[in-house]
């Protein structure tokens, strides 16, 4: 009886350390993104491609409601992957959109995707398709622009499911250089398996 309660305890016990043992080995992604995220991505993020780009689609949708919000992703949703879709192409376009995709191609397969979030959380411009127009409702835009934070968030290991990479998304909020006030945010996703 004795033995099978040690032997318990130490399954417990063996169990316990192997289920953590994820989280920590997640969590060694994270400084090693932020120092990327420090020394090749903040240097850009006060060049007027991407700040003028913010405060003027923020000029246009601050009066914006939630509805309307809602109406933007779910037409952006029905688009994604449509074969006709002038409101995708039209973002696609942009010039800040463009800027993304050099810096992105640029970065020789480090990063993975970038999209700049406004001050509503909708997407002024991005490098890549996203899934959804709007990400106020998710993590990376409030735990950087919506908690009014300057620290980089930085999310979860994920496998791509194409090039079967590791990757993860850091974020951060963007600050207009003028004032100082923070005007929007960034998602940027790095192949962990480059860093």
């Amino acid at each position: 009886m004795k033995i099978n309660r040690i032997m318990t305890a130490a399954l417990v016990a063996g169990a316990a350390a192997f289920a953590s043992f994820p989280a920590m080995a997640e969590e060694a992604h994270v400084a090693p993104v932020k120092e990327f995220i420090s020394q090749n991505v903040q240097t850009w993020l006060t060049d007027p491609a991407v700040v003028d780009a913010i405060k003027e689609q923020n000029a246009k949708t601050s009066g914006l409601s939630q509805a309307e919000i809602d109406k933007l992703d779910t037409d952006w949703r029905a688009q994604a992957t449509a074969s006709n879709k002038p409101f995708v192409d039209e973002v696609m376009a942009r010039a800040l959109s463009k800027f993304l995709m050099d810096k992105k191609e640029g970065s020789q397969g480090m990063i993975t995707e970038m999209f700049v979030m406004d001050a509503k959380g909708l997407n002024a411009g991005q490098s890549d398709i996203t899934s959804d127009y709007w990400q106020g409702d998710e993590a990376k835009w409030q735990k950087t622009y919506g908690a009014a934070s300057s620290e980089v968030f930085v999310d979860g290991v994920e496998q791509d499911e194409s090039t079967q990479a590791f990757q993860s998304q850091a974020s951060v909020t963007i600050n207009d250089p003028a004032s100082g006030e923070p005007i929007g945010a960034i998602t940027i996703g790095i192949n962990l398996d480059m860093l």
